[in-house]
C-alpha cells in the first residue's frame, strides 16, 4: 500500500533514522512501560520504540488509511487506534505513568498539549512527554517573561510541567520537506505546582491579559476585578507594567485571587 502524506492533516513524516533512534532513546523505556504514540505516520519511530521492548505500544492515528497500513505493518505487536487524539478517551491510562511520544500535527499541537495539561494527577498519568512542535510554537512554549514570544502558551505549559528543549530538527529530516523547522521538547510533570482549581480560569485570565498585550495591566485587572486596586496591592503589582512583564507565577497568583471571588 502506497502512503502519501496528506497536507490537510499536516502530515510530514520524520525519516532521518539517526534522529528517530535518538528520540526513542530519550524515552528511557523499560520493560514494564506503556508507550502511547500520537501521529505515528508510517511507523518510523514506532519501529525504534519496539526495539526497546516496552510492555505495550498504543498508536493513535487519525488517518484511516494510515491506521490500516500500521495494523498490517506491526501485526499484533501494537494496538492501533483510528481516532483523533482530541476525541480519544485516555482515562484508562490515568494511573499508568505512561510515556507519550508525538510528532503533533502543527495545526492542532497547542490544543493537544493543553488537553494533557488539564489532566488531574498528571504525574500519575505520564512520566514524560517527548513532543515535536513547529519551532515557532516551541519558542512560545519555552519563552520567559519580558520576551516577545512570552504569552498564554508559555504560562499554561509551565504551570504543571518542567520543559526542556532537546534539539531543532531541519526540514530535510522529513518527508515531504516542510517549509519550517521543528523543535523537539521534553515535558516532565511536576510533583508540586501552584494550586488552581479549574484550568479554564487560567485560560480565561491569560486570554484577557494577552488580548490587551500592548496595554498596561491596569486594564485587564479592571475587567477581572471590581477591587482591582486591592488585588494589585495584595500581589505587589506595578500597574504600569504590561502583560509580558509579569512572571508565570504572578499569573497563577492572579488566578488564585480570581477563583476566591468565585467561591
Amino acid at each position: 500500500m502506497k502512503i502519501l502524506p496528506k497536507k490537510s492533516l499536516g502530515q510530514n513524516f520524520l525519516v532521518d533514522k539517526n534522529i528517530l533512534n535518538y528520540i526513542a532513546d530519550l524515552g528511557e523505556i523499560k520493560s514494564n512501560d506503556i508507550v502511547l504514540e500520537v501521529g505515528p505516520g508510517t511507523g518510523n519511530l514506532t519501529e525504534m520504540i519496539l526495539k526497546k521492548k516496552p510492555k505495550k505500544v498504543i498508536l493513535i492515528e487519525k488517518d484511516k488509511k494510515l491506521s490500516i497500513f500500521l495494523k498490517k505493518k506491526f501485526d499484533n505487536n501494537v494496538e492501533v487506534i483510528n481516532e483523533d487524539i482530541l476525541n480519544y478517551d485516555q482515562k484508562s491510562y490515568y494511573n499508568k505513568k505512561i510515556i507519550i511520544f508525538g510528532n503533533l500535527p502543527y495545526n492542532i499541537s497547542t490544543q493537544i498539549l493543553t488537553s494533557w495539561i488539564k489532566v488531574n494527577n498528571l504525574s500519575n498519568f505520564c512520566k514524560k512527554f517527548i513532543l515535536m512542535f513547529q519551532k515557532e510554537v516551541a519558542d512560545r512554549i519555552l519563552a520567559e517573561h519580558n520576551s516577545k514570544n512570552y504569552g498564554r502558551l508559555s504560562i499554561i505549559s509551565s504551570w504543571k510541567m518542567d520543559i526542556k528543549k532537546i534539539i531543532d530538527i531541519n526540514p530535510g529530516s522529513f518527508f515531504p520537506i516542510p517549509k519550517i523547522k521543528s523543535t523537539l521538547l521534553i515535558f516532565k510533570p511536576k510533583n508540586k505546582f501552584y494550586k488552581i482549581n479549574n484550568p479554564k480560569n487560567l485560560e480565561h485570565i491569560t486570554n484577557i491579559f494577552f488580548s490587551n498585550r500592548r496595554k498596561m495591566i491596569k486594564k485587564p485587572l479592571k475587567i477581572l476585578f471590581k477591587n482591582y486596586e486591592k488585588v494589585s496591592t495584595d500581589l505587589s503589582l506595578d500597574l504600569s507594567l504590561r502583560p509580558q512583564n509579569l512572571s508565570n507565577i504572578t499569573y497563577y497568583k492572579i488566578c488564585s485571587h480570581y477563583e476566591n471571588l468565585l467561591k
